[in-house]
């Protein structure tokens, strides 16, 4: 019986993730890696800044996959997000996800600012557009009605932690992003979120979302929380470790890192006990619909502008989406990560999962023997 071969390139020397998948696909003995620039590839795994998107589905007699959709920035940087609920008819109930959220450039770049009465009808119309009055009005308003004053400024394309103040006072949270030279978002801070016990401590979810070349959305069924060491306290909002749970922050400025949960990471399974324990509710019935409401309004939206389905050329791509929770139980996207990292011990299994569902899709295997009737996709279709 003749075994078809297939081939890929791997352009991405940084990913953990697809350096597991090219393992995954070189073991199945019908995948073979070629050298990066070789253009008569099946499968390109590439590094998502630097896709040759228009090079791709060129080549005489091969269908082309690769690991990245064009256009899913609009999702993945902080600033592009905000502005794609905000224009996005279909989005109008995102008010009720993302925390109130405006769209600052730095005073340098001369960015026209939008009037603090009709902000959306001046991003629509422009897509650069500086919020800055629309966020002091909205700042005077909740201050007058007694409500809470704390707010957060993150760089657009910032990770980790960096280009990040927590604070009550407008003017400093405005003159910090003048200061930086970059679009940053300032977001309502959630000043109650659902804490950990014992600690009583702040955590976020990371979720990961498989796209395929279908648009068909996927859910791994496993989830992280990334757990702070130190205790929540609202009234000290200079003290990172308290209110950021990045690993990098936590490993670097938390003497208690590790106290906790190794790692500062809790798995769905004991977080759902703690839930029923705790709070006397179920993940599945409480928080993961939330979750994956979320992600479908996201994804569906951007569909129309960067499915592949017509293209000469298919696309996958694996999302990190990462929520908060506050004492109502009630989830909150933070942001969505277009080339997420992943836990340690959930690698082998999340990336035969994209192996599985995102590639064998396209190009079938043909000893389908390898893998039995039993063994569960570890995503679920949403």
């Amino acid at each position: 019986m003749n075994v078809i071969m297939y081939t890929f390139v791997a352009r991405d020397e940084n990913s953990s993730v697809y350096a597991e998948v090219s393992k995954r696909l070189v073991s199945t003995g019908q995948w073979k890696r070629l050298k990066r620039d070789n253009p008569r590839f099946n499968l390109m795994l590439g590094e998502r800044n630097r896709l040759p998107f228009g090079r791709l589905g060129h080549e005489p007699g091969l269908m082309q996959l690769v690991n990245y959709y064009r256009g899913a920035d609009k999702l993945c940087r902080k600033a592009s997000l905000v502005k794609l609920v905000k224009t996005t008819p279909e989005l109008a109930e995102a008010c009720s996800w993302l925390p109130e959220s405006y769209v600052i450039y730095p005073t340098n770049l001369k960015t026209p600012v939008a009037p603090a009465t009709n902000g959306i009808n001046h991003m629509i119309h422009s897509p650069k557009t500086d919020e800055r009055e629309v966020f002091l009005a909205s700042y005077s308003r909740r201050k007058e009605a007694g409500e809470g004053t704390v707010w957060i400024a993150k760089s657009s394309a910032g990770a980790k932690g960096a280009g990040i103040l927590i604070s009550s006072d407008a003017s400093e949270l405005l003159e910090f992003i003048d200061n930086q030279g970059q679009v940053h978002v300032i977001q309502k801070y959630l000043e109650r979120p659902l804490l950990l016990e014992p600690g009583h401590r702040k955590f976020d979810i990371r979720s990961w979302v498989l796209v395929d070349h279908q648009y068909s959305i996927y859910l791994y069924k496993e989830g992280v929380l990334r757990t702070s060491s130190e205790p929540y306290d609202s009234s000290d909002l200079q003290d990172k470790t308290s209110h950021l749970t990045n690993h990098c922050i936590q490993k670097e400025h938390s003497k208690n890192y590790g106290k906790y949960e190794e790692g500062n990471e809790m798995f769905f399974d004991e977080f759902s006990q703690y839930l029923l324990k705790s709070h006397n509710t179920a993940l599945d019935s409480s928080i993961l619909p939330q979750i994956k409401q979320i992600i479908r309004s996201c994804l569906l939206c951007l569909e129309p502008a960067i499915s592949t389905k017509h293209l000469s050329y298919q696309s996958f791509q694996l999302f990190g989406f990462d929520f908060m929770v506050d004492e109502d139980l009630k989830v909150w996207l933070i942001e969505i990560n277009g080339a997420p990292a992943c836990a340690q011990k959930l690698y082998p299994e999340l990336c035969q999962g994209i192996v599985d569902v995102a590639i064998s899709s396209v190009f079938p295997l043909s000893d389908s023997s390898q893998k039995t009737p039993s063994q569960q996709s570890p995503f679920i279709k949403l």
